[in-house]
């Protein structure tokens, strides 16, 4: 009876042993999977390969003081195709260029290829286009004076314009020497508002036509221009006089304010004029501390008339310390 109970516990223990090494077994055979499918997976993500399109900025190497080029694309296409990771990172930071060698060549019109540069050897890439046409000619800067253009036709009836004036009066304009040969006139297009009242101020976009009244494909420098178009009633004018004085000036410093306008014409009804022999205007000089110039508007209002021609006038502050 002793020996049969004896054998029972050994059975009993055997069999937990048993247990115990069967769930190891196990447990390391699912974790050997698992290992081994997630290396699957990584070498998957690595061996992995992608084609992306990009657009790219075109570069041309040339040398930009001697010839000025036209005729090409600002941006071309470009094809990556590689691993997943590398073109990805390469289509978000674009840490490479496009260029075109124009170095060696002379005026004239030229096919060209176009190269990559800074790609990873594992990318391959392709160029859309592949080549193209440019134009190489002599490299000119000539400068030519602005005028003021605006629509007549939408002053309002019993209103008429002064003259047009612009902050920038000369520009210099850059381009091919065939295409600076054709520039006829340079404006500044003042955009003036259908059933126009008042006095038009405002930005104007500079441009250069040809005779034809073409823009011409050149640069210009500057570009925009502030224009001013003094609007008045069809009334009452007069010659006026100006009163310049200093506003909001520093104690113990002098200030003498000149400018090379002495007189302007002021318009409006005849007991507006009446008494009107010289305007008033007040210049700011208090961020004055040297002689300066500044420009400064005639106010209508203050002076009780309608409109000043010209509308604007320099103004130059010479500052004394007593």
């Amino acid at each position: 009876m002793k020996n049969a109970r004896y054998t029972t516990w050994l059975y009993r223990i055997l069999a937990l042993i048993l247990a115990i090494l069967l769930f190891f077994y196990v447990n390391s055979t699912k974790s050997s999977t698992s290992t081994q499918s997630t290396s699957s997976t990584n070498n998957t993500s690595l061996t992995a390969t992608k084609t992306m399109k990009v657009s790219v900025p075109l570069q041309l190497n040339v040398n930009s003081n001697k010839y000025f080029v036209t005729g090409y694309p600002q941006k071309v296409k470009v094809t990556l195709r590689g691993p997943l990771a590398l073109v990805t990172t390469t289509a978000n930071t674009q840490n490479f260029k496009v260029y075109a060698a124009l170095s060696d060549l002379g005026v004239g019109k030229h096919r060209v290829t176009l190269h990559q540069e800074g790609l990873n050897h594992e990318i391959e890439s392709s160029i859309s286009p592949a080549k193209i046409t440019v134009d190489i000619e002599p490299r000119k800067t000539v400068s030519y004076p602005v005028k003021v253009r605006y629509n007549n036709q939408n002053i309002a009836a019993g209103y008429s314009a002064g003259k047009a004036t612009s902050d920038v009066t000369s520009v210099k304009a850059t381009g091919a020497a065939n295409e600076i040969s054709r520039i006829k006139q340079v404006i500044a297009q003042l955009t003036v508002p259908q059933n126009t009242k008042k006095t038009v101020n405002s930005q104007a976009v500079i441009e250069a036509l040809d005779s034809s009244g073409n823009t011409v494909n050149v640069i210009l420098t500057p570009s925009t221009t502030t224009a001013n178009l003094p609007i008045t009633s069809d009334g009452e004018s007069k010659k006026v006089g100006l009163d310049l004085n200093a506003k909001n000036g520093s104690s113990g410093t002098t200030y003498k304010l000149t400018s090379n306008v002495t007189k302007v014409t002021a318009y409006g009804s005849a007991s507006q004029l009446k008494d009107l022999d010289n305007v008033a205007v007040d210049v700011d000089v208090s961020d004055v501390k040297n002689n300066t110039t500044k420009t400064v508007t005639l106010d209508t209002s203050d002076n009780n008339v309608t409109a000043f021609d010209p509308s604007t006038i320099k103004v130059t502050i010479k500052a004394t310390t007593n």
